[in-house]
């Protein structure tokens, strides 16, 4: 239930860092992005990721343990948007083809380098349940720069990539990232692929 007492239009003005974050599990590669991974420690480098339950990437992470951020930088095209937020990897194989220059790191887990500046591994050491999300709490094992670019910020994506909605364009659009539902209704309990964001961020497209 929304709390009355919280402008969302406030919480859009914390800074958000959009990365690309990856797993690995048996085989099985997937991938999903993300705007939650902060450093909170730097003997031993700590970081923490908040992850939505609802995708695979997240399963698969509570399992192994460990997990790669590639940070996203200002030249990052839309397609890389629409490949890892706009595509669930329980219905498709993200890394059938690894695009956007994957490798694979030392834990085993594709990472990517281009549109990216730096990528860091990470290994799990505690998970906190946070109801839609859960946080995990790794220590870094790797991390590695690629280039000085500018961090692709919430904002700059808002302002600079997102999709505006076609104008012909029928169903409900996404007021935190531009994705749009085609259907003339919405179902109550629908979750946005990119942004995790729930129905109560969707308005009509008229």
């Amino acid at each position: 239930m929304d709390n009355p007492n919280i402008n969302k239009e406030a919480m859009f003005k914390l800074s958000y860092g959009l990365s690309v974050l990856t797993a690995e599990d048996e085989g099985k590669d997937n991938g999903c992005i993300i705007n939650t991974c902060i450093q909170v420690a730097e003997n031993p480098t700590v970081v923490v990721i908040a992850v939505n339950k609802d995708g695979l990437t997240h399963d698969m992470i509570a399992k192994t343990k460990k997990f790669n951020v590639s940070m996203l930088d200002e030249s990052t095209p839309l397609s890389v948007f629409e490949h890892f937020g706009f595509q669930s990897g329980r219905t498709v194989n993200k890394f059938e083809n690894p695009v956007y220059g994957a490798k694979k790191s030392e834990n085993g887990v594709y990472y990517l380098s281009e549109y990216t500046n730096a990528y860091l591994s990470g290994y799990v050491t505690e998970m906190i349940d946070l109801g839609s999300h859960t946080l995990f709490i790794a220590t870094v094992v790797k991390a590695e720069k690629f280039a000085d670019t500018a961090s692709l910020t919430y904002n700059y994506y808002s302002k600079n990539i997102k999709p505006a909605p076609a104008a012909q364009a029928k169903g409900w659009v996404c007021k935190i990232c531009g994705y749009v539902y085609e259907g003339e209704e919405l179902p109550e309990d629908f979750i946005c692929p990119l942004c995790k964001h729930p129905a109560t961020d969707f308005e009509k497209i008229v």
